[in-house]
């Protein structure tokens, strides 16, 4: 399979590069970053895009135009950006588009465990903590995490997350993201840490992942780029390709 990655030149992007180079299945064609020629992406079977949020749409809208299935890692994908892939998609039928808010085998994980544990507890708040370099906030994974929790709550029919606050002009409750608090830290020496903190009269339970390197996600992007054209329309997660769906 001919592999390109588009952002080959950021830190994730050249870690993807060096994962596809180590394959024995896969063959890196291109690696290119802004302002490079894109003309031998154009022979890629699947494109890799670790860029900016600013860029990956465009990126997207490219490879659809040729025909080329997408693997997307970068961040700041919320409801409204995931439309806008549909959007782009819908004169594309046959388009395969896999969104990742994590590659992280733990990563998904923990997201599932936490949408598991969501029905049985009245209280729950997401913690996220990534190195001060990361552009977005929350990160994509918390949203993620806190949207799947809520969903969770409402099928099972729990009321609102106990708060009272009423007062808190510095927002030290943080984010809202569909009714559960999401905190964003960012702090030198971390790399990527989310917390999922469940809380009933009496007991806790904490889901704690780290990542403490960039290829912790590399054996998600590759499983991701081996399935994706076997995944048509628009795939959000790798859940499908870890058979947790």
């Amino acid at each position: 399979m001919k592999v390109a990655v588009f952002g080959a030149r950021g830190r994730m992007g050249a870690e993807v590069v060096r994962a596809v180079e180590a394959t024995d299945d896969l063959h890196l064609v291109a690696a290119v970053d802004v302002g490079d020629d894109r003309a031998a992406v154009e022979n890629a079977d699947v494109v890799v895009d670790f860029t900016h949020p600013d860029a990956v749409l465009g990126n997207i809208d490219w490879c659809l135009q040729r025909g080329i299935a997408v693997v997307v890692g970068t961040s700041g994908f919320d409801g409204a950006k995931l439309d806008a892939v549909r959007a782009a998609m819908a004169p594309h039928p046959k388009a395969q588009v896999l969104v990742a808010p994590n590659f992280s085998i733990g990563g998904v994980l923990m997201m599932r465990f936490a949408e598991l544990a969501a029905p049985f507890y009245e209280s729950v708040e997401v913690i996220e903590l990534h190195h001060p370099n990361k552009v977005d906030a929350p990160s994509g994974t918390a949203l993620n995490t806190a949207t799947r929790i809520a969903a969770a709550r409402a099928s099972a029919g729990l009321d609102p997350v106990p708060d009272a606050t009423t007062t808190d002009p510095d927002h030290a409750r943080g984010a809202s993201v569909d009714g559960i608090h999401v905190h964003a830290v960012r702090q030198r020496g971390l790399f990527a840490n989310q917390q999922v903190l469940f809380g009933n009269e009496g007991e806790a339970l904490n889901i704690v992942h780290n990542s403490f390197t960039r290829a912790s996600y590399m054996p998600g992007v590759l499983a991701a780029v081996r399935a994706v054209r076997g995944l048509p329309g628009l795939t959000v997660g790798i859940e499908s390709v870890l058979g947790l769906e």
